[in-house]
């Protein structure tokens, strides 16, 4: 790295011939020895949105300029709502218009929304080509930016178009966080809160102390969430590539999270808010299983609450939640399999009775 580059940590993803690093630290986008190892090709794209452009494309550009004769800027739509065929195809567009080949590379800058779309236009393009993951919120550095999960949203769900497709490489530069509007950070947070009641409870007790300083970007509270959500996404991730078992527990609070973005309508919720949100409704329903004590329930509820995330889910009635969860990924032959606590620390993926789940919806769900 350059001498205004600092690494923080190096987090490998192990997974045979397509494993990767993360990078974190500040400075990484502008330092030209951050994209150093990566293969040479004619042409370059950066795929960004009209929010990351104007802070970041023109620094990128400028780092990478020496290693790609050809490096354009493919600038998308801004937003959740975004997140389909149309601004897939634009991307398409351009780099059929520009000539590109299977050796093209492409960058994503941005949050998880681009990251999502880049990627799953990588994966797409000329039936594959290389990526790498420059994500810029606090959600897309811990979560959606890593592990080779692309997607584009469908009206009747969230997710349901996409394809795995692992990035050449991730590269979190924790500067960019301090651009991010509070409600963004707060959304981010929400993905970091979720890997300490899946796999590591003393990750609870370091959140209730430092989660002030999270909110208020102190650099090294971020350094410290990042990393370690990372490493627990990338242990996960190593063992379980394509989400065929224990991968699976990355999705807790989501079948939840997703019914309420689809039934408000893409973009109403934040993706973490939804998260945050269904966090509390799965804590619930593992209460109600008979898996955890309440007070566990109440104590993650306080820490999502005290992040400033939504802890009642909109009023859509019980019977259109079901509805729309029957439509979640992890559904198989209909029934419907929640990711739930067994213990601090620990999850697992169980099939629950629509009882249970609509007396969850209806105790924490706005009246």
């Amino acid at each position: 790295m350059t001498s205004s580059a600092r690494l923080v940590a190096r987090v490998p993803i192990n997974l045979g011939s397509r494993s990767y690093d993360i990078l974190i630290g500040s400075g990484l986008i502008d330092a030209p020895s951050t994209w150093a190892d990566l293969p040479q090709a004619t042409t370059a794209a950066i795929v960004t949105d009209g929010n990351v452009a104007p802070l970041y494309a023109g620094r990128l550009k400028a780092a990478l300029s020496t290693r790609y004769p050809k490096l354009m800027v493919i600038e998308l739509p801004a937003g959740e709502a975004h997140k389909d065929w149309g601004t897939v195809n634009s991307i398409f567009d351009a780099l059929l218009g520009s000539g590109c080949d299977r050796k093209a590379l492409l960058f994503a800058l941005g949050g998880g929304v681009v990251g999502d779309v880049a990627g799953f236009a990588a994966a797409c393009y000329m039936r594959g080509i290389a990526y790498v993951q420059v994500p810029t919120t606090l959600l897309a550095q811990v979560d959606s930016a890593v592990g080779g999960k692309t997607a584009i949203n469908h009206a009747l769900g969230k997710n349901m178009i996409g394809a795995f497709h692992q990035p050449l490489k991730v590269v979190a530069d924790i500067d960019t966080l301090c651009s991010l509007p509070k409600r963004e950070v707060a959304a981010g947070l929400a993905e970091v809160i979720k890997y300490a009641p899946i796999a590591d409870a003393g990750l609870l007790d370091w959140l209730e102390a430092h989660l002030g300083a999270l909110l208020a970007l102190d650099a090294t509270a971020l350094q410290t969430a990042i990393q370690r959500s990372c490493e627990i996404k990338a242990s996960v991730v190593g063992g379980d590539e394509r989400e065929q078992g224990p991968r699976a527990i990355l999705n807790f609070g989501h079948t939840f999270g997703h019914a309420i973005e689809t039934g408000l309508g893409h973009g109403h919720w934040l993706h973490g808010e939804a998260v945050g949100c269904g966090m509390v409704m799965a804590a619930d329903l593992s209460v109600r299983l008979g898996l955890i004590e309440s007070a566990d329930s109440l104590r993650l509820k306080r820490i999502i609450a005290g992040a400033g995330l939504p802890v009642r889910g909109p009023s859509l009635g019980a019977d259109r939640y079901l509805e729309l969860m029957r439509m979640d990924k992890k559904a198989e032959g209909g029934a419907m399999r929640f990711v739930v606590l067994e213990g601090l620390g620990r999850a697992g993926v169980r099939a629950v009775p629509d009882q249970i789940v609509a007396e969850v919806i209806e105790a924490n769900s706005a009246a």
